[in-house]
């Protein structure tokens, strides 16, 4: 046997063992990322930040995260907690604080008049939101971020279908499926797996929007709100390094 069949023998075999390594070494990593679920509802100007941010730190932090949109009004029903907007004093220092976290975290985010956000019906944006994760999943984030978009930044509806349509559409939702989509909000099993989601926010401590939680060594650990981001950083093992305004999608 030549030099050259020899060394092209061990060349395919090195070959070989290199497409394994990398192969093993992807599969470790999906392995050793931590889940993250975020539970979170679009009525929530919050629940947009610690979208945001957990969006921008995903692959910095090589984190599983998983998007759990659910419904706050169940949530408050059964804590009995109330949304700002019933509180005066709080709904007036929600207005400064979003502005403030707007420009820190470059997010357009802001608090709507208050006759307006109490009548903002959220029930099928959430349903909606439940249907593309069961069926086209891979829209979730675009959508979530379009809704707020409309009911956080522009002061939009969210609840009419002509407005869900016009936010799928932004959201880069095919015009074929949203029709289909648009009448799963009426489907009992979609109904079903947004009451189990928020269900299970329940069964992990939620009181209120959004809630966070991160899995660390088989124990879930619940995280409200948008401000404890150092403090997951450091349960998870990673580092915080700010808002990343430089990965704003706006």
């Amino acid at each position: 046997m030549g030099f050259i069949p020899v060394f092209m023998m061990y060349a395919a075999g090195w070959r070989r063992s290199i497409l394994k390594f990398s192969r093993s070494s992807k599969m470790a990593a999906l392995r050793s990322r931590k889940v993250v679920e975020l539970f979170y509802d679009v009525i929530s100007p919050y629940s947009w930040v610690a979208f945001e941010v957990l969006c921008r730190y995903r692959s910095r932090w090589n984190i599983d995260l998983q998007l759990r949109p659910f419904f706050i009004g169940g949530v408050f029903k059964e804590t009995g907690n109330k949304p700002p907007g019933l509180l005066a004093a709080k709904y007036a220092y929600a207005q400064h604080d979003l502005r403030r976290l707007a420009d820190f975290y470059k997010i357009p985010v802001k608090m709507p008049p208050m006759e307006r956000l109490m009548r903002r019906e959220n029930v099928n944006s959430n349903r909606l939101l439940t249907a593309v994760n069961l069926d086209c999943p891979q829209h979730l984030e675009n959508l979530s971020r379009e809704l707020w978009m409309r009911v956080m930044s522009r002061d939009q509806d969210i609840s009419d279908p002509a407005s869900l349509e016009t936010a799928a559409a932004a959201a880069g939702i095919p015009s074929g499926t949203t029709p289909q989509l648009l009448g799963r909000i009426r489907d009992d099993d979609v109904k079903a797996a947004l009451k189990d989601t928020t269900n299970q926010a329940l069964a992990y401590g939620a009181f209120g929007a959004p809630t966070i939680v991160a899995h660390v060594e088989g124990t879930p650990v619940m995280i409200w709100g948008s401000d404890r981001f150092p403090l997951l950083a450091h349960m998870l093992g990673e580092r915080w390094e700010g808002p990343l305004r430089e990965m704003a999608k706006y």
